[in-house]
């Protein structure tokens, strides 16, 4: 529609961590850890933005070079009294927790971006509305067109309470492999799958009316099925709809990742530690003694077992972690 596509890194602002729904301080991070955390973020976006039509830029570029002259002009464009507006800042003050001054300035920097980038529309969460009205207001003083705002809904995570995040351990990855969206894709809570169809795919809303009044693990696996023609451009759908239904009835996969073993047989928490299943033999052990370990489908307990790599063993932890033993 003629706009110029920009895609915003915050490797700045990621120094302070939007506070946002936050009922306390977060700790701080460097530059140099923000700038890592940031390193995967143009990968995924570009599985949706065309990387030759979109600008690609990091707000260091304009805020790592404010003087403190600059920043007491910026802290000047606005009072207290707006400031504490948001709703958990409010909440923090009133409940006597701490709020650091830094955390009041988060706003101010994320809407300065808007001035950076002379920004015609801003689009982000609805967790995000007052940072991006600060974006229009600040505008609005620096003598520029006020930018419009839109917000979509949070999608909430496999958890079905918290929104969507990797701290929480709770999402489906953009760029995880095809099994593992799979995989995760069966995990959404039955009572929130209509709004990931609804969020996360590009379905009418008949066809998603129809596909929830039917089978809901058959529902899943529509969903499954769409995220992947979204993001991996992957036909094989069908033989990972089998592979999983193999291992949920407890099967072994047919294509088992090897991982080659020189001696002729190996203690079960080494081999365990090797395939990257643990990362000591003391959670090795405790994986054994818990009955999360298998080999060839068979339950294993006794942390003193030995494995012989003639036979190919394929050794198990949990539903969906497999190696096989080979001699090499």
């Amino acid at each position: 529609m003629g706009h110029d596509v920009v895609f915003l890194v915050g490797d700045f602002t990621g120094m302070i961590g939007d506070p946002s729904g936050k009922s306390k301080t977060r700790p701080a991070l460097t530059f140099e850890q923000t700038r890592k955390s940031a390193e995967t973020y143009v990968e995924q976006a570009s599985k949706i933005l065309d990387k030759e039509k979109t600008k690609i830029v990091y707000n260091s570029e304009w805020l790592s070079k404010m003087t403190f002259e600059d920043v007491i002009k910026l802290a000047g464009k606005y009072t207290v009294a707006r400031i504490m507006e948001r709703d958990d800042f409010k909440n923090r003050f009133e409940n006597n927790l701490p709020l650091s001054m830094h955390e009041l300035l988060y706003p101010l920097m994320q809407g300065y971006d808007s001035v950076a980038l002379h920004a015609d529309i801003e689009i982000g969460g609805t967790d995000q509305t007052f940072n991006l009205l600060v974006g229009r207001e600040l505008q609005k003083d620096y003598d520029q067109e006020q930018q419009v705002v839109m917000t979509f809904p949070l999608l909430v995570g496999l958890d079905g309470k918290e929104k969507m995040s990797k701290s929480l351990d709770n999402y489906i990855g953009i760029s995880e492999e095809p099994f593992t969206k799979l995989e995760k894709s069966m995990k959404i809570p039955d009572d929130v799958l209509r709004q990931y169809f609804e969020l996360a795919t590009d379905l009418p809303i008949e066809e998603i009316d129809e596909i929830m009044s039917g089978d809901i693990r058959e529902a899943h696996f529509r969903f499954a099925k769409e995220l992947l023609a979204m993001y991996d451009d992957v036909n094989e759908f069908d033989s990972l709809k089998e592979k999983y239904l193999n291992i949920a009835k407890g099967g072994i996969p047919t294509d088992v990742e090897e991982m080659k073993v020189s001696e002729d047989s190996a203690n079960i928490c080494d081999l365990l530690v090797a395939a990257g299943f643990a990362t000591s033999r003391g959670e090795a052990k405790r994986m054994v003694t818990g009955n999360g370990v298998k080999i060839n489908g068979e339950p294993i307990t006794d942390i003193t077992t030995m494995v012989e790599v003639a036979n190919e063993p394929v050794i198990q932890f949990g539903k969906n972690k497999f190696k096989k033993v080979v001699k090499g």
